[in-house]
């Protein structure tokens, strides 16, 4: 929602984002085709999210995120003020790695970060501890995805300390979520556990006198 004095930010697939002043917007019909927002690079290109910023609202920034799981935080004075309809400016660095940019959001780090993959799983992070970068960065890695996955959405809510796990090492692998170290857990090494029992074991025999 506007204010009649807010300004509005939009992105694109490509990379690129726009901002201007909602008054550049001129209220229409409800059935009118509307105004240009943002020039888009080619057909396959398309806007991925809009929304207001607040220039003089310092706690609050620019969340990007790319299909692959790479992710930042920008401030909104990184990127500059212009005319509605233009070509923008790079919004994230768009690479093979990073994949395309698939949405954008105003958070503050009161929030937790929501990511959902097409596959199902469903990851909650504290936005503070995603680092902020500058506007033309591929970010970091929010989240691992396997090559047949990739983000279907992302959403925020207010923190909740006592719920809320900023789970660094989650690995997407065949569609479950799996801990960077569950290899270990499942190696043919033994564990402490088994070491300490298998000592207790040999106690018991050594105690037990011959029949």
């Amino acid at each position: 929602m506007t204010d009649g004095n807010s300004e509005i930010m939009m992105a694109i697939k490509s990379g690129r984002a726009i901002r201007f002043p909602e008054t550049k917007v001129r209220p229409t019909g409800r059935g009118a085709i509307g105004v240009g927002g943002i020039e888009v690079d080619d057909t396959k290109d398309e806007v991925v999210g809009m929304i207001c910023v607040n220039a003089n609202d310092t706690a609050r920034n620019v969340l990007v995120i790319s299909e692959n799981g790479y992710g930042k935080r920008t401030a909104v004075e990184d990127y500059r003020v212009t005319n509605r309809g233009g070509k923008g400016v790079k919004t994230i660095n768009v690479t093979d790695k990073t994949g395309t940019l698939v949405g954008i959001m105003d958070v503050s780090d009161t929030e937790d970060l929501i990511v959902t993959c097409k596959s199902g799983i469903t990851l909650r992070t504290s936005l503070a501890a995603i680092k902020e970068s500058g506007r033309a960065t591929q970010g970091v890695k929010i989240i691992r995805v396997d090559s047949k996955d990739s983000i279907a959405a992302i959403s925020s809510i207010e923190s909740d300390e006592e719920e809320t796990v900023i789970d660094e090492s989650l690995v997407i692998t065949d569609g479950e979520a799996l801990p960077i170290d569950a290899a270990e857990a499942t190696s043919d090494e033994p564990t402490a556990t088994d070491t300490d029992t298998t000592e207790a074991n040999s106690e018991s025999a050594e105690e037990t006198p011959d029949n």
